[in-house]
């Protein structure tokens, strides 16, 4: 079984801002519009920002697949995918991310490759620590960087900025005191999948069922998993779900019994999903395409919110 794992070397492209409100759904009008918006000396004006959030903007833009970026004749382009624009496209699935699930497809979307945030996969996906402060972070994720890309000249002063923003942009503080301004107009903190008590400079996941993540958005993050590896088989164990590199149990944070509880739910609406119990080994089985499987799910999900 092979999966496609790529992960591009790229750190600090958010010139230190978190993705706030209203980013995504601008950078994706405006690319719409007119896919040399970032290239243009006019992009401040167009986008209503400095010519830093304007990088900022188009790096989330990137990084979350909402555009894809090529080259023409010298010039970038960054066209809408088709994600891009089932979402956020008007009588889209959720066009303002007013559903707080369409920031769980969002934060899944981050992961899936290839992936423009290797601090962000990093540190859900190969940290393997519950409880850890930015400074542990930064010394692990420095590690990874040396093993990961050590052809690469990555200074430590942008694998701080990464460490930083992630952090700004996902924790939730318990009791908001000292809490910082620009946290607040970051919608991320919002998942409450990473927590840091205000009295504390240490984060712990939270991990387990989560109030505003849908069964939908965890089993269409299931098959989209599954359809990423080479293979014809059916099934895949939870095991794998829980916790393989880039799967949604890491993404997500789950345990085993939420991932199983999540695709009972949905088994119940949805014939081709099940799960099995062979020789003891609890496995997610699924007989019809994966990804179609997973489109399915969104749309009718989306439709009924709609």
């Amino acid at each position: 079984m092979e999966h496609d794992i790529t992960i591009h070397p790229i750190f600090a492209r958010h010139e230190t801002f978190h993705p706030r409100f209203g980013w995504l759904k601008k950078g994706f009008e405006k690319a719409d519009k007119d896919n040399s918006v970032f290239s243009q000396e006019s992009a401040p004006a167009v986008l209503g920002v400095g010519k830093n959030m304007v990088k900022a903007i188009k790096y989330w833009c990137i990084a979350f697949k909402v555009v894809d970026e090529s080259r023409d004749n010298g010039k970038y382009l960054h066209k809408p995918t088709e994600f891009a624009e089932k979402l956020l496209k008007d009588g889209g699935w959720d066009p303002f991310l007013e559903n707080p699930s369409s920031l769980w497809l969002l934060h899944w979307n981050l992961f899936k490759m290839p992936c423009y945030a290797p601090a962000w996969y990093f540190t859900f996906n190969e940290l393997n620590k519950i409880d850890f402060s930015a400074d542990d972070l930064l010394f692990w994720l420095k590690e990874y960087k040396n093993r990961k890309f050590p052809d690469k000249k990555i200074f430590d002063s942008s694998l701080n900025k990464d460490v930083n923003c992630l952090l700004r942009m996902y924790a939730q503080r318990i009791g908001q005191k000292n809490l910082k301004e620009d946290s607040l107009d970051c919608p991320f903190t919002d998942l409450g999948i990473i927590n840091a008590y205000s009295d504390s400079k240490r984060f712990t996941f939270n991990f387990g069922n989560k109030p505003s993540l849908p069964p939908e958005i965890i089993v269409s993050a299931c098959l989209e998993f599954a359809a990423s590896f080479q293979y014809d088989a059916k099934t895949m164990a939870i095991s794998r779900l829980l916790y393989d590199a880039g799967s949604p149990g890491q993404v997500f944070k789950m345990t085993e019994s939420s991932l199983s509880e999540a695709i009972e739910t949905i088994s119940k609406k949805e014939k081709h999903i099940y799960l099995t119990d062979t020789a003891g080994m609890i496995q997610f089985a699924y007989d019809d395409d994966p990804s179609v499987l997973s489109e399915r799910i969104l749309n009718s999900y989306f439709r009924k919110r709609n």
